[in-house]
């Protein structure tokens, strides 16, 4: 977009003077002098990434993609008209994004910085609404992603690098509602935000991470609710630190993030840019190198800025493991899909079944390839567990329970361990008002419970026992917490029960029903673990015990030892698959984990995680499964 403004002579050199206007009190920056610099003529300018060489980028409409020496020399070309630009380094290449104004397309090439040659680009399919900006994004993985700002507040973000190669075709991850006058963006990689411009309200920051959701803080508002004299358009990041453009008034404006609020710095005059439109940043041993780019000339201008951002603390990164598959979606939209439960086929292991509960329609039973082979449409059912050896009638079955809150009840299913069908064999009453979690126990004696708990934080522990061909329960001991549960996991052997207090902690308390409810703290929520506690499930092999638990807070697995003194033993994320085109996982409610033998990438086990925002493409809730051989790798653990 250009901003026309009344023609002023220029000043050679031209300099960039402290306004006296919105300056932070005590900001002390010194004014920079700003010199034309090379001959090109762009609508947008880039350094390269840091690593990748002293060169810049530019494209215009008039000669296309450019590559420039500092001193603005072209040492190589791209052929075409060319609007926005962004890169980031990809291996030993660099990859340039743009949009091909001839083809109406954004284009992804890849740049060798050392033979300086240009690889035939890659093309997003063409999109129903006009783009007028695109970004890239590194997500602590080393994947690469491509936002797009489009006319009325469209915006996608695709994954389009992986593994430190171009992906052969793009993947479009989700949509992302912008403001309705948003032209430019760029991404803070390290502390995964995203900024846009509103050209009439200011600028914002946005998650950036694919599985965040679409919330927005303000970085600085146009007068009279905040500093930004007219307009906001184009930006530059560095690490805790943001300058705007504000073309209409002819100003940078300085910001230092300080939290989740951004605070303003100081206002820079630039005198005789008649139409400042584009900029570009860098740091340098010698401060801030900065790019200008005058719209009424296309010319473009070079300075250093002696300013530096206090960069924010963020929290440490953690290491990603990638779902290998991914089930088919639940059979409701929105909030629906909640706790898996793994049921293993006592002699073929890959006949096994992972339950899920839909909490807005009953129970989705898949196989180890994530195909729906059973729904049960039972009620709203929160949570699952299953446990097997129980006499029914004259057979012997698995039992597969669930917290039902259409009923307040406990749903009872028998599983066929020939073919692990399901099938409804009770309902027991209790006596909540509002039921949530749910686990199973069975006892040395062979005998099953259930733990059921209510939002106000009461546990009922049930014994099940058949009667005929249906499964009923006894009430047997009744505890409680002080805030609100719902993830549970009992430990058979050692007859110990975790539960999650979900913003307080998790707990251990024993599971036999004639011994007293005392708690013991095991890990609270703070540095590790964030509120809501959710989803705990058992990795328990012939050496080692751990408890997972889902960190909802932040999204991410934390893993302890599940025996005194509770040791933590790491935590982690669960990341996009590119090659297997799946989505990472974000707001996990539950989560199950097996050590048994599976087959194949399952042969130490598999752990199970319910994805509370589907991407790639955006869907229905599903459930991701992924080998716990890469968590032990990513967690070192034996």
């Amino acid at each position: 977009m250009t901003f026309m403004f009344k023609r002023k002579p220029r000043l050679l050199p031209l300099l960039v003077c402290l306004a006296a206007g919105g300056a932070k009190a005590g900001a002390d920056i010194n004014a920079p002098a700003l010199q034309p610099w090379g001959a090109t003529k762009a609508q947008a300018l880039s350094y390269l990434p840091t690593g990748a060489g002293d060169d810049r980028l530019a494209v215009s409409k008039r000669d296309g993609l450019l590559l420039l020496d500092p001193q603005g020399k072209t040492l190589s070309q791209v052929a075409g008209s060319f609007s926005g630009l962004d890169s980031r380094a990809l291996g030993d290449k660099v990859l340039v994004a743009s949009h091909d104004k001839n083809k109406q397309q954004v284009a992804l090439f890849s740049l060798d910085p050392k033979t300086r040659e240009w690889q035939a680009p890659m093309y997003l399919p063409t999109r129903d609404y006009a783009v007028n900006g695109v970004c890239l994004y590194r997500d602590q993985a080393s994947n690469v992603y491509l936002f797009t700002v489009g006319e009325e507040g469209k915006g996608e973000q695709w994954l389009v690098a992986a593994d430190s190669k171009r992906l052969a075709t793009p993947q479009r991850v989700r949509s992302l509602p912008l403001p309705p006058e948003a032209t430019f963006c760029q991404v803070d990689d390290a502390a995964q935000q995203l900024f846009v411009n509103e050209q009439n309200v200011g600028w914002w920051a946005y998650p950036a991470h694919a599985e965040a959701d679409a919330s927005r803080l303000p970085v600085a508002i146009v007068e009279p609710f905040g500093n930004v004299k007219k307009a906001a358009a184009a930006m530059a990041l560095v690490p805790g630190g943001m300058l705007g453009l504000d073309p209409k008034a002819g100003q940078l404006n300085l910001y230092q993030q300080q939290g989740k609020r951004w605070s303003p710095v100081a206002s820079l005059t630039l005198k005789g840019v008649t139409e400042p439109e584009h900029l570009a940043l860098r740091e340098t041993p010698k401060g801030l190198e900065l790019l200008v780019q005058d719209g009424a000339s296309s010319r473009l201008f070079e300075g250093t800025l002696d300013w530096k951002a206090t960069p924010v603390e963020l929290p440490p990164a953690l290491p990603v493991v990638k779902p290998i598959v991914q089930t088919d979606i639940v059979m409701s939209q929105g909030d629906a899909a909640d706790d898996p439960a793994i049921w293993v086929h006592p002699t073929k292991p890959a006949l096994s079944r992972v339950l899920g509960t839909n909490k807005q329609q009953g129970l989705e039973v898949y196989d180890v390839q994530g195909k729906r082979v059973q729904h049960l449409p039972v009620g709203r059912l929160n949570n699952v567990d299953v446990r097997a050896g129980f006499t029914l009638g004259a057979n012997t079955v698995d039992l597969a329970v669930a917290s039902n809150r259409d009923h307040n009840s406990l749903s009872v299913f028998s599983i066929d361990r020939a073919t692990g069908v399901l099938k409804t064999v009770g309902e027991i009453a209790t006596p909540v008002k509002d039921i949530y979690g749910l686990c199973l126990f069975k006892a040395p004696s062979g005998e099953i419970y259930s733990f059921a708990n209510d939002k106000d934080g009461t546990f009922l522990q049930h014994r099940l026992y058949p009667r005929g061909d249906r499964v009923e329960g006894e009430l047997v001991r009744q505890f409680k917490v002080q805030t609100q549960p719902e993830g549970c996991v009992a430990d058979d052997q050692r007859q110990r029960l975790f539960i999650g207090e979900e913003d307080v902690a998790v707990w251990a308390v024993d599971a036999r029903p004639d011994q007293p409810a005392t708690l013991t703290s095991v890990i609270k929520v703070g540095d590790r673990v964030h509120d809501d506690i959710e989803g705990l499930a058992l990795y328990q092999s012939e050496k080692d015990t751990y408890l997972v638990i889902s960190s909802q807070g932040n999204d991410s697995y934390v893993v302890v030892d599940a025996e005194p003194p509770f040791a933590p033993r790491g935590a982690f994320r669960v990341g996009v698959n590119a090659e297997a085109r799946i989505d990472g996982t974000s707001e996990t409610d539950g989560l199950e984990v097996t050590s048994a033998n599976l087959g194949g990438p399952w042969s130490k086990g598999m752990l199970v995680v319910q994805d509370g925002r589907k991407r790639m493409p955006e869907q229905a809730q599903n459930f991701k499964y992924i080998p716990w051989s890469e968590v032990a790798k990513a967690l070192h653990l034996p």
